[in-house]
């Protein structure tokens, strides 16, 4: 999370970008694509915040818990929201690698942050796997499909335009757990 400053702050812009976007989203006229683009934007500056530079900024010692807690909190909205869309499952696991991260950092001192080895092997490695499926399939959703079209959409309603915003958010925990 808190590696070399060029693709930390990538990470940052990259990030924000999608975060900002995502409360776009919210705009929406369709009910569930607000909640899920909330959650979304959380997910999108939370991981901004954390990717921040140590060189440029080493948050203070109650940050790591204040994040824990935080996604904490949305993970159990994810839970709750599972039971009506199995999208929302995926959040819940996003949110959770969220907690994993920030108790990982947490319990890391200042001076390892970046350098690996942090956290449980077998975990990472979990988290590892299943956001590289992730990305693979997200990527596979925005390859187009011939013959498809239609009538204009606002930018906030835009499909394609979600969808690559998720797998940004998937790219940027790919580069935040191989960081950690």
């Amino acid at each position: 999370m808190h590696g070399p400053a060029s693709p930390g702050w990538l990470l940052v812009a990259l990030c924000a970008a999608t975060g900002a976007y995502c409360l776009l989203r919210m705009r929406s006229a369709v009910e569930e694509q607000r909640r899920a683009a909330g959650g979304e934007a959380l997910m999108g500056f939370g991981m901004a915040a954390m990717a921040v530079p140590a060189a440029a900024f080493t948050p203070p010692a109650w940050a790591w818990p204040a994040f824990a807690a935080v996604f904490g909190a949305a993970a159990l909205r994810a839970l709750w929201a599972a039971r009506v869309s199995a999208h929302h499952l995926h959040h819940l696991v996003g949110a959770g690698a969220m907690v994993y991260m920030a108790g990982v950092m947490a319990a890391a001192p200042a001076h390892q942050h970046g350098h690996g080895g942090s956290g449980v092997p077998l975990l990472t490695g979990v988290l590892l796997l299943y956001f590289t499926g992730y990305v693979l399939l997200a990527g596979v959703r925005l390859l187009p499909v011939a013959g498809a079209g239609g009538a204009a959409v606002a930018w906030s309603d835009r499909p394609e335009v979600a969808r690559a915003c998720r797998l940004s958010m998937g790219i940027g925990m790919l580069a935040m757990l191989l960081t950690m």
